[in-house]
């Protein structure tokens, strides 16, 4: 401990220490009725008094250094992935199974001078290690990434990474290994030999198409190790076979693709079984069939999007909306618009209009359809505000302001997954008019208004429901910049997509006023993916109660029923109904307002996710090249007794210590106040007991 002095000077010490010895001269000059010891003590008493109160008036400071010793982290990362176990190395003489248990005597070996955290992945990285290896993706990258996120600006010495190299989800893992200040040591699982074995690796197709219409789909298929074999493939519709024809495998590493072109005889949910037949002594079978589903649809909706002059975010809607092939977009400037029917439209769009362009579109904001308006810097506020009770805008001049999207916790209409949440917030800034904001009654706010890092209550992106017509409210404009900025950074447009899409779907969901009404956030769910559902109920005057509970029942194909009870979100249900066994499922949900009984059905589907088996060959090639450019090195699964020793003797592994400094004003230490007590104490009883107070 020490002291400081801050911003003042060290020289002033010397004069404290002389204003202490002339106070304490001038108080004991005289000659008193004292011996002379006392009063060279007494004299002493005051001047160190007074020089540690004047020392107090300069506010010193006083430094105290700490040192803290923090062991290196040791990091345990094993995939937990369904590939491990299914191309297992027939000649490893540690099976996988056994790894948990190597990794826990590795952490007895390096013992208390090191810290050992163990984790297993798949998709997502979870604490502690697995015997299971159930996981349905792999995601390398990922798991490394959120390491380093999880222990930033601590010592991590090593990472010890144990898995087959293959990956299907998330980037190549030896981009974010370079971002890993630390060794990786690598534990090669899996085998690299190419075996017999024939699958299918991969299917490009639509997720929708159209009732009546052909539709193809391009199988890729692969075989090892099965020159001049012959495989059957054969696709069936819902258990039909609708296609079936030879495939001659011509080399020992082969790689075809086939186009098959289908029809849309039948609407809803069509499940697709691509197949082939089995060769003998094949690796496996499990990646010899793929499941798909594609949505036959008897109609697209049309969507009319309106505007006064062109603009880069009409492209950006029309494209977001289109990305769902259920709807169309016909965009048009307002001039033309006398030329269509409102009869064909599902809904309009109003982009930044005129005052003067709303009579030209009587029919369409007269009608019943839903109304979605954009304001911008372009928009006449007091005709945008007269046109619609949800949002109203008032200005005193026309000026415009950059505001940042903020996410409403409590918006129950819909459901937007939680990487579209992140990317919004994170999205470049739109252009708003500078006013004030005004909800109307009822109103449901997804978005307000983030100036600069200033949350506001002003409303971003608001819905409501106007005499049981559904209209939303976007304030401002420049939509093409959250397209640019997620394309630059992610390569797609996945977000922007997603908010436009399912903004959409929910204006248009409840067209033909239907009182009670549920429906899945999707028709076809991954295995493994939480099944969520919506649920709506309207009251006699089509206004959105959630007062009465709502029941449902989920029923697979095979009769096994699941009972669930809807919570309430908002003036809506949600159900999450957890992940669901593969499948398809129909539903029925039921309710009952006042003395109205309601119901209604759907269906939806689980299928399989079968990426692990479509690769078998580990990549250990992957797993050096990790290991060498970090420092480390790979290690088989019978050599992971050698860690140890690898860890103990790398010099980059060692304990760091972080010296920790504090200031504090002398004035707040407790002992200096008890030390001035003491002094001027011991002072005041010397001179009574003298006789001189």
């Amino acid at each position: 401990m020490s002291l400081t002095w801050g911003s003042v000077s060290g020289w002033w010490l010397p004069l404290c220490l002389l204003l202490g010895l002339l106070y304490a001269w001038l108080m004991y000059r005289k000659p008193l009725q004292l011996q002379k010891g006392l009063r060279y003590g007494l004299f002493a008493l005051r001047a160190i008094a007074v020089t540690l109160l004047a020392l107090l008036l300069l506010s010193p400071l006083m430094k105290s250094v700490t040192y803290q010793p923090q062991k290196p982290l040791i990091l345990i990362a094993q995939d937990n992935s369904e590939s491990i176990k299914l191309f297992a190395s027939p000649k490893s003489s540690l099976k996988e199974s056994t790894l948990s248990n190597s990794f826990e005597a590795l952490r007895e070996q390096l013992g208390d001078d090191y810290e050992v955290h163990a984790f297993n992945f798949d998709k997502n990285l979870k604490d502690g290690l697995s015997k299971g290896f159930n996981g349905k993706q792999t995601d390398i990258s990922g798991a490394l990434k959120k390491l380093n996120d999880r222990f930033v600006n601590q010592n991590i010495g090593a990472v010890v990474l144990a898995t087959d190299g293959l990956y299907n989800i998330g980037a190549d893992p030896s981009y974010e290994a370079k971002n890993t200040h630390s060794s990786i040591y690598t534990i090669a699982l899996g085998d690299t030999t190419t075996r017999r074995d024939v699958l299918v690796s991969n299917v490009n197709y639509n997720k929708t198409a159209f009732l009546g219409n052909d539709f193809e789909i391009e199988i890729s298929v692969e075989a090892y190790q099965s020159k001049n074999a012959h495989t059957q493939l054969t696709v069936t519709e819902d258990g039909r076979n609708v296609h079936q024809q030879s495939v001659d495998i011509s080399s020992a590493a082969f790689r075809k693709t086939i186009p098959i072109k289908l029809n849309a005889d039948k609407k809803g949910v069509r499940k697709f079984v691509i197949s082939l037949s089995h060769l003998d002594n094949e690796l496996s079978y499990d990646n010899n069939s793929e499941t798909i589903y594609v949505e036959v649809l008897d109609g697209r909706q049309k969507v009319l999007l309106a505007y006064d002059a062109p603009h880069p975010d009409i492209t950006a809607i029309k494209q977001a909306i289109e990305s769902n092939r259920n709807f169309e977009v016909k965009t048009n400037l307002v001039s033309d618009v006398a030329k269509l029917k409102q009869a064909d439209y599902t809904m309009a769009i109003l982009y930044q209009l005129q005052a003067g362009s709303y009579p030209k579109l009587q029919s369409f904001i007269q009608g019943k359809i839903p109304l979605w308006l954009v304001a911008g810097s372009q928009t006449d506020l007091q005709t945008f505000s007269d046109h619609q009770k949800v949002l109203d805008i008032s200005a005193n001049r026309a000026e415009s302001q950059e505001v940042f999207a903020q996410m409403v916790p409590g918006f129950s209409a819909f459901a937007l997954s939680d990487s579209t949440k992140n990317k919004l917030e994170k999205s470049p800034p739109l252009i708003v008019p500078y006013g004030s904001y005004k909800t109307g009654d009822g109103a449901q706010i997804l978005l307000k208004q983030k100036i600069g890092n200033v949350a506001t209550d002003y409303p971003l992106l608001a819905f409501g429901d106007e005499g049981g017509r559904k209209v939303a409210v976007l304030a401002g404009e420049g939509l093409w910049r959250w397209q640019l900025a997620e394309f630059r950074e992610y390569g797609n447009h996945h977000a922007t997509e997603e908010l436009v899409s399912q903004s959409v779907q929910y204006l248009t969901a409840n067209a033909n006023r239907q009182r009670f009404r549920v429906y899945a956030s999707k028709n076809v769910f991954d295995e493994g993916e939480n099944v969520l559902l919506n649920a709506e109920l309207y009251n006699d005057a089509l206004e959105l109660v959630n007062t009465s509970d709502v029941k449902i029942d989920l029923k697979n194909e095979a009769g096994k029923n699941y009972s669930f009870l809807f919570t309430r979100s908002g003036q809506s249900y949600q159900l999450n109904a957890g992940t669901l066994p593969v499948g398809s499922y129909t539903y029925t949900a039921s309710t009952v307002l006042g003395k109205q009984a309601f119901k209604a059905d759907g269906q939806l589907t689980v299928k399989p996710l079968n990426l692990e088996a479509h690769q078998s060959a580990a990549d250990h090639q992957l797993l050096r090249q990790m290991a060498q450019q970090s420092g480390g090195k790979m290690l088989y699964p019978s050599q992971i007794n050698q860690l140890t020793d690898l860890i103990k003797k790398n010099e980059n592994i060692k304990t760091v210590v972080y010296e920790d400094k504090r200031y504090n004003d002398l004035i707040d230490m407790k002992w200096v106040f008890f030390l001035l007590l003491a002094l001027v104490s011991v002072e005041w009883f010397l001179r009574k007991r003298a006789g001189e107070v």
